[in-house]
């Protein structure tokens, strides 16, 4: 299994996980690829260090409860947006183009989806080594902005205004979104 390998056999199994959902996605519908993609977005990622990096120093004021609440709704939010944006398939694959050194004992792989028609969207994944397998901690879409720094930027108005509990009633609020647009 690719958790005691190394950091591409993880993705390589993220990636087929979903193009076998993309595949089926027009017939599953979102709640049936949320379903089927949730434990491989929790596999592949390490949704409780990203929302940690996220909300930052808010992160240690929160209580177990609200931890627990703010991993679920991150984790239903991060889910959402994949069932989302991956409901068809149209010929795209996925290729690994290299392996590399990143900082703070991080591996970064970089990767492409390639659609149909030759076009790419480039893809670099920070995988970090965790106490049982490679997990991804942040995405780089494009050679752009990191995920995290994204989200933190996106989360910290919120928390600044209004406290954790609202961050949780937002992000869950926003996966329920993503479900009604449709299939």
């Amino acid at each position: 299994m690719a958790q005691d390998g190394a950091p591409s056999a993880v993705l390589d199994e993220f990636h087929a996980s979903l193009l076998a959902v993309m595949k089926e996605g027009p017939a599953l519908g979102h709640a049936g690829r949320a379903r089927r993609l949730q434990p491989e977005v929790a596999r592949a990622f390490h949704l409780p260090v990203m929302i940690q990096v996220a909300t930052g120093t808010f992160w240690r004021q929160a209580n177990p409860a609200q931890q627990d609440a703010l991993v679920a709704a991150f984790t239903r939010y991060s889910t959402a947006t994949y069932a989302k944006n991956f409901k068809k398939y149209a010929g795209e694959r996925f290729e690994t183009v290299a392996e590399r050194a990143g900082p703070q004992n991080t591996t970064l792989l970089d990767t492409r989806i390639v659609k149909s028609d030759g076009s790419a969207v480039e893809i670099t994944y920070v995988m970090k080594k965790g106490s049982d397998a490679w997990k991804v901690v942040d995405v780089i879409v494009d050679k752009g902005i990191s995920e995290l720094a994204l989200r933190r930027s996106e989360f910290s108005r919120q928390l600044k205004d209004a406290g954790i509990d609202s961050l949780v009633a937002t992000l869950n609020r926003k996966a329920d979104e993503l479900a009604a647009e449709g299939p």
